[in-house]
């Protein structure tokens, strides 16, 4: 019994002590910087964190076709986007692969969350200045040319409601080209109902990998049919209201 008591407290002190690190690094980022360098350590503190929600949330991945997204080598991941949480279950699954999201300047004032994104080369964007929002899709270049991070970004430009998807920003897909990068094309769904399923019940993610467009192929290819195909894509996958088990890999946090 004493063992166990033991335990407990051990296990607390550790849970009080992350967590006073987590706030403490989060306050040593600089607010108003654009980091060019990714930081393996806040990458740390940004998945390890997300780790809690994911468990408390009783969230379980259903995975398909991880295994086309290219490995040792950056890319431009585009997905649609119906939820808050679909960022941060992508950035969960995905943290093999350093994915730095364009977002909207908002969620960079995020309590801690907000400075350990910046620090992990998340870059916000200004979608009613296009040229301000050509000087972001030029940061992206060249963080994948100096090969510091891979970019995810939602093509309709903000959370969709709806049905279907929205209409596309098409000029997103120049930072693949300008990179000379493959675009991962994914589709997910299921994190827009977390916040009914908590805490009673479970949360169930589906996450596909729904192509790879080579590298040679994007550059070859005009943005609008790009943006063309992946939306034929998602469409497809969002409007598939029968929710596959075969082929599927489940992964339980």
């Amino acid at each position: 019994m004493r063992c166990v008591y033991w335990l407990i407290i051990l296990l607390i002190s550790s849970f009080l002590q992350y967590w006073l690190l987590l706030l403490i690094s989060a306050l040593l980022v600089n607010p108003k910087c654009e980091y060019n360098k990714h930081s393996g350590y806040y990458r740390w503190l940004l998945v390890s964190s997300t780790w809690h929600l994911i468990f408390v949330g009783r969230v379980h991945f259903h995975t398909k076709g991880m295994e086309k997204i290219p490995q040792n080598q950056r890319f431009l991941l585009v997905c649609n986007h119906r939820s808050k949480l679909d960022p941060i279950t992508s950035w969960f699954l995905l943290q093999d692969y350093d994915l730095a999201f364009i977002s909207k300047e908002e969620n960079f004032h995020v309590p801690c969350w907000g400075r350990l994104i910046r620090r992990c080369c998340f870059m916000s964007i200004d979608r009613e200045n296009p040229r301000k929002a050509m000087v972001t899709i030029d940061r992206a270049v060249n963080l994948i040319k100096d090969d510091q991070v891979s970019i995810a970004v939602y093509p309709e430009g903000t959370r969709n409601f709806g049905e279907g998807l929205l209409p596309f920003h098409n000029g997103i897909f120049k930072i693949a080209q300008k990179a000379n990068v493959p675009v991962v094309i994914c589709g997910i769904k299921g994190a827009e109902k977390m916040k009914d399923n908590f805490p009673l019940h479970r949360s169930d993610i589906y996450f596909e990998v729904l192509d790879v467009i080579p590298a040679e192929e994007v550059k070859a290819t005009r943005c609008n049919a790009i943006g063309d195909h992946a939306r034929e894509l998602m469409l497809s996958f969002i409007e598939n209201n029968e929710e596959e088990k075969d082929n599927v890999n489940l992964r339980t946090v």
